[in-house]
């Protein structure tokens, strides 16, 4: 199968909406099975892969929003990197955050995603790079300690008004010296 790898475009957001929607709900509704009330479910799709939050994404430029699509043009995957958000106290101006990186389910294990995390990583050059990802997402923070990322800290993602425990993971730039992990008060 042959698979593009390009820049999002502005005409990208209905695509891109759709499929940051479909992806979230195959990987942690259908695979995960995480049991969200439907309601907290549609809030947060609602919020977070509405248009105007898709186009601003895409608008900023300070970030990045790679797609991945099939000879066909249908889009199957995306990672979007930028300036970090995350809440973490060791955070410093100027680190990156892979805020989402996303593979169709019947692409998983063909290396789209590496190709894509790749790529961002690369789009980061020597800068700090922070991600968050689920607790239970063992696969995934597998994939992200080979690249040299390490957990140092947690915080609650909010689906709804469901509370998902999520770690944070950084990889140092060269020279940078590692902070110790946060153990935040329970």
């Amino acid at each position: 199968m042959s698979i593009t790898l390009r820049l999002a475009a502005p005409e990208d957001v209905p695509a891109l909406a759709r499929l940051a929607e479909e992806t979230f709900r195959e990987t942690f509704v259908e695979g995960f099975a995480v049991g969200y009330p439907e309601s907290d479910l549609n809030v947060f799709l609602t919020r977070s892969y509405a248009h105007d939050q898709v186009e601003g994404w895409i608008a900023d430029a300070s970030g990045l929003v790679m797609l991945a699509e099939d000879g066909d043009g249908r889009l199957v995957g995306y990672s979007h990197a930028g300036e970090n958000t995350l809440p973490y106290v060791h955070a410093e101006p100027g680190d990156g955050e892979l805020k989402r990186i996303y593979v169709r389910r019947e692409m998983q294990g063909t290396g789209l995603g590496r190709l894509l995390f790749e790529q961002a990583l690369g789009w980061f050059g020597d800068r700090t790079v922070l991600l968050g990802v689920w607790s239970e997402n063992l696969k995934a923070q597998r994939f992200y300690a080979h690249y040299g990322f390490e957990k140092v800290g947690e915080y609650l993602f909010m689906v709804g008004a469901t509370a998902d425990p999520e770690f944070i993971l950084r990889r140092e730039r060269p020279g940078r010296a590692r902070p110790r992990q946060e153990h935040p008060a329970r």
